[in-house]
C-alpha cells in the first residue's frame, strides 16, 4: 500500500501534522512520500492508495497561495481508486473562518470521484495528544477503505 501527504504550511504546525500522519502510516506498514503542496501535482496522486492533503487558511477563508495551483487542477483528476483524507491546523481566533480551507479541499477531492476515508481533523494551531489520536483514527479508516 503506498501514500501521499501532501502539505502546505507557513507556521510548521500543518508539517507537524504531516509528519504525525507520516508516521501513522509507516506503524501500518504504508510506504508514505510526504510533498509539499508546491512541489506537487494532482496527477501523481494517481499513483497510490491513499492521500492526505494538509492545507492551512489563510486570512478570512482563503487557501494557501502556494496551493492554487494544485487545488484548481484537482478538478480535472480523476482519482476512483483513491482513499483519501483531510486535515490541517488553523486557529480558533478566526471563529467562523477557522480551518476552511480543509472543507474547500475536501470538496475540491469529491470532484475526483475518490473515497473519503474519515470526517476531516481540525486541529487548532500545534498538534496535542488528542489530536495524534484524532490522526492516527483518520490513517486507520483510510487504510481499513483500503484494504475492504
Amino acid at each position: 500500500m503506498r501514500a501521499q501527504v501532501v502539505f502546505a504550511t507557513i507556521t510548521g504546525n500543518n508539517e507537524a501534522v504531516a509528519d504525525d500522519l507520516v508516521a501513522h502510516l509507516e506503524e501500518r506498514g504504508v510506504l508514505v512520500e510526504k510533498s509539499e503542496i508546491s512541489q506537487s501535482e494532482p496527477e501523481d496522486l494517481a499513483n497510490y492508495d491513499l492521500a492526505f492533503l494538509v492545507p492551512y487558511t489563510y486570512d478570512e477563508g482563503s487557501l494557501p497561495d502556494e496551493g492554487l495551483d494544485y487545488f484548481d487542477d484537482l478538478a480535472d483528476v480523476r482519482l476512483d481508486h483513491l482513499v483519501y483524507g483531510v486535515a490541517g491546523s488553523g486557529d480558533t481566533f478566526y471563529e467562523d473562518f477557522y480551518c476552511l480551507a480543509l472543507d474547500k479541499f475536501e470538496q475540491q477531492m469529491e470532484k475526483t470521484g475518490a473515497t473519503k476515508a474519515a470526517d476531516l481533523v481540525r486541529i487548532n494551531l500545534y498538534p496535542s495528544p488528542k489530536d495524534k489520536e484524532r490522526l492516527a483514527h483518520l490513517v486507520d479508516q483510510a487504510v481499513l477503505k483500503v484494504t475492504a
